[in-house]
């Protein structure tokens, strides 16, 4: 019922984008592609896989630019391993990743966002059954994140996000053995601080704390930063193409842990 459901409104929402690119008589494009090749991954502080990686999306946007709806997927080239569940033997699984997202724009300086991170790598090597759309607290690989954006000025961006029902381990084990969510917020201040031509070059911090529990989704005792770093962008010419590249080191003193990311926009 909950696949149908969906399918319906996406066929809804699909017979409204045609209507409205029907009336136009402008540029304007309601479907963008994305292409993102990678070394690794980063998320929040975290490194999602250390290999190389390939990210794709495809979105839909609004013609007054407030809303957007949209798929983004990562796979890597490289494994990592996974223990077997019932054999205790390590294999090899490929990172792999569809995430779901939506975002609506109040104004040029403020947003809400909602991401499910469907994040399935080593689900079924470890022996578990591959369940998309289960929300499970203890399946460990779904959950939704929830998100605001207010941009304080042109350079500066407030980000505040929060996991919601406890899913994928989000959650702190009771004396009792019950499991009491941690709703666990991640905040984050980034600005960017220099710019010349086509080059920029952008600070970034941010923590983790939740009001419930001493455990987070991101540290294991207590709230604590876990994001501190720089993102260098520029432009690289080859021929007439301009490719565009981002270069960001990444320090989490909580796993005190430090890495470089390649960004490279294929498209």
């Amino acid at each position: 019922m909950k696949s149908l459901f969906v399918f319906a409104l996406f066929l809804l929402a699909l017979q409204t984008m045609n209507a409205q690119e029907n009336n136009s008589k402008d540029d304007y494009q309601a479907f963008i592609i994305g292409g993102h090749l990678k070394n690794m991954h980063l998320w929040h502080g975290s490194v999602v896989h250390p290999g190389a990686m390939i990210a794709t999306s495809i979105e839909y946007n609004s013609k007054n630019k407030k809303f957007t709806f949209g798929f983004w997927g990562g796979a890597s080239f490289s494994t990592i391993d996974v223990e077997n569940n019932a054999t205790g033997k390590n294999e090899s699984a490929y990172y792999k990743e569809v995430s779901i997202y939506t975002k609506y724009r109040f104004s040029d300086v403020f947003f809400i966002e909602a991401v499910s991170h469907n994040n399935y790598t080593g689900v079924e090597e470890r022996g578990d059954k591959l369940q998309f759309w289960s929300y499970d607290k203890t399946q460990g690989y779904n959950f939704v994140d929830v998100s605001f954006g207010y941009n304080v000025t042109p350079n500066t961006l407030l980000y505040l996000a929060t996991i919601v029902n406890g899913g994928s381990g989000d959650y702190e084990i009771q004396t009792d053995g019950s499991l009491k969510n941690s709703w666990t917020h991640y905040f984050e201040v980034q600005s960017k601080v220099w710019q010349k031509k086509e080059a920029s070059l952008s600070l970034f911090v941010g923590g983790a704390w939740s009001f419930i529990t001493d455990k987070t989704f991101y540290t294991n005792n207590a709230g604590n930063i876990i994001n501190v770093g720089a993102t260098l962008s520029k432009n690289v010419n080859i021929g007439t193409y301009k490719l565009p590249i981002g270069v960001t080191t990444m320090w989490n003193p909580e796993q005190e842990k430090m890495v470089l990311q390649l960004d490279i926009a294929l498209f």
